[in-house]
């Protein structure tokens, strides 16, 4: 419901914030907010990309395995990856129990459970800190930073929201230092003779 009327009145609130700013400043801040909008939106494309890349994974490698409902599980996980470790312990979980109600044995289990620590691994390393750290313009040391800091200070609400506050922070952070290095602090020469 809310998401409908959000979308209804979006032009009426976007112009009633837009008269409240002030003058002379409003052509900065709409810059702000237009790179702010542009850096969370392909945070929310390469999230996308993040999941399709892992469904793909999860499906083929548990398929490979042998796992008869392995297309279905991987899949469901890759798609569940948006939220941080709901998609790679659920697909995990029911994984694991197929797998020991299908192979009877360890190996088989075991199998499942090296598909899923190999995902996490290249996931957390490689697919998340480099597509999403290159969208968001961070680099991936502070992508991982910001996901660490994230949960750490709230939990899994910060794991979710640790990197788009990163993203929005290093807009603004961007900005300042642009605007130090264009200043007469930055630029002026020190004074001898004093």
């Amino acid at each position: 419901m809310v998401a409908f009327y959000l979308l209804r009145d979006w032009p009426r609130i976007l112009i009633r914030l837009d008269a409240w700013l002030p003058r002379r400043s409003a052509a900065t801040l709409r810059q702000l907010a237009r790179d702010t909008d542009r850096v969370l939106s392909a945070w929310l494309r390469g999230q996308f990309i993040c999941c399709a890349l892992l469904a793909v994974y999860y499906a083929a490698a548990l398929s490979a395995v042998g796992l008869e409902l392995g297309l279905t599980v991987g899949l469901l996980a890759g798609i569940l990856s948006f939220i941080p470790y709901v998609g790679s312990v659920t697909g995990m979980v029911t994984a694991v129990t197929l797998a020991l109600a299908q192979f009877g044995t360890w190996n088989g289990v075991l199998l499942v459970l090296a598909v899923f620590l190999l995902g996490q691994v290249v996931e957390g390393y490689i697919i998340y800190p480099r597509l999403l750290g290159d969208r968001v313009e961070l680099h991936a040391v502070w992508v991982i930073f910001a996901l660490f800091a994230g949960g750490v200070a709230f939990g899994f609400l910060g794991v979710l929201l640790a990197v788009p506050m990163a993203a929005a922070i290093g807009v603004v952070a961007r900005y300042w230092l642009r605007r130090y290095l264009e200043s007469p602090l930055y630029l002026d020469p020190p004074r001898t003779g004093l």
